[in-house]
C-alpha cells in the first residue's frame, strides 16, 4: 500500500466510498443523501490537503483529508477526516492513513490536530485513535443519532505533534 496525495483524476474513485461511509450514517454527521456534488465540497476544501491510500495495482482504498480546524489564531491546529473502503476494512488502511496525516501535519507545521466529532459508537476508530496518541478531552452527549444505536456521544479527540 502507498499513500500519496490525491489528484483530481482520484475522485471518480474517493466519490464511492465517501458515499457508501455517508448512506450507512455510523460515522459521520454529513446528510445521509449528500450528493456527489455535496460530498467533493466536504471532501476537499481550500487549504485542506487530500490523501489516497492506493494498492500495488493502484486502486483507491481509503482517503483522508487534513487542514487548519480553525481560522485565524487558532490555525495552528489540524483536523482530518479519514474514510476506508469497506472492502479494504481491516488490513490497516486506516491505521496507515493515520500515521501519514499525523506526519504530513507536523511537517506542514501544525502544532497539534484536534478531531471535533468522532461518534462514541465507533469504537474501531476510537481505539486506532487513541493507539495513534490522541486522548477524548470531551464528549457531548447524545450529539450524534446512530441508527443502530440510538443518541451517542460525540468525543473531542486531541493530540500534540
Amino acid at each position: 500500500m502507498r499513500i500519496r496525495e490525491a489528484t483530481e483524476a482520484d475522485w471518480p474513485a474517493i466519490w464511492p466510498i465517501v458515499e457508501a461511509v455517508v448512506r450507512v450514517g455510523e460515522t459521520y454527521t454529513y446528510p445521509r443523501d449528500l450528493d456527489e456534488a455535496g460530498g467533493r465540497a466536504l471532501w476537499n476544501p481550500p487549504s485542506w490537503v487530500v490523501l489516497v491510500a492506493v494498492d500495488e495495482a493502484g486502486a483507491v482504498l481509503g482517503t483522508a483529508k487534513y487542514g487548519p480546524n480553525q481560522m485565524g489564531p487558532g490555525a495552528h491546529v489540524a483536523n482530518a477526516s479519514f474514510m476506508v473502503a469497506e472492502s479494504a476494512r481491516g488490513r490497516g488502511v486506516g491505521r496507515a492513513l493515520g500515521e501519514a496525516v499525523i506526519a504530513r501535519a507536523k511537517a506542514d507545521g501544525y502544532r497539534a490536530m484536534q478531531f471535533n466529532a468522532v461518534v462514541e459508537a465507533n469504537r474501531s476508530a476510537v481505539h486506532l485513535w487513541k493507539a495513534l496518541g490522541f486522548e477524548i478531552i470531551g464528549t457531548a452527549p447524545e450529539a450524534f443519532d446512530h441508527p443502530g444505536e440510538g443518541l451517542v456521544g460525540l468525543h473531542i479527540m486531541y493530540r500534540r505533534l
